[in-house]
């Protein structure tokens, strides 16, 4: 069964530390990734996914939007997957 589960940029910022927010290893992290990367990175995977208006708590000033994808494995799963599926930054 499939659960809505809530993702938000700053999981997959590098400029964050663990405290701070970012949810997937450095090595998938990438600098300034804003709500239009997650979006790409996403669509590459092909998981259904749609996108609200919201912010994460720590950061709920700056309205950054989520996206909330069905996903029937771990969160920590789902996390790599479009961890690996983010575009470098030039």
């Amino acid at each position: 069964m499939e659960k809505d589960r809530i993702l938000y940029p700053c999981y997959f910022n590098a400029a964050l530390g663990r405290e701070q927010g970012r949810r997937v290893p450095l090595g998938l992290a990438q600098k300034g990734v804003n709500m239009q990367d997650l979006e790409r990175a996403l669509k590459k995977t092909g998981l259904p996914y749609r996108v609200e208006a919201g912010s994460h708590p720590s950061y709920w000033h700056r309205r950054d939007g989520r996206a909330v994808v069905a996903w029937s494995e771990s969160k920590e799963r789902l996390l790599r997957r479009v961890g690996a599926a983010l575009e470098p930054k030039k």
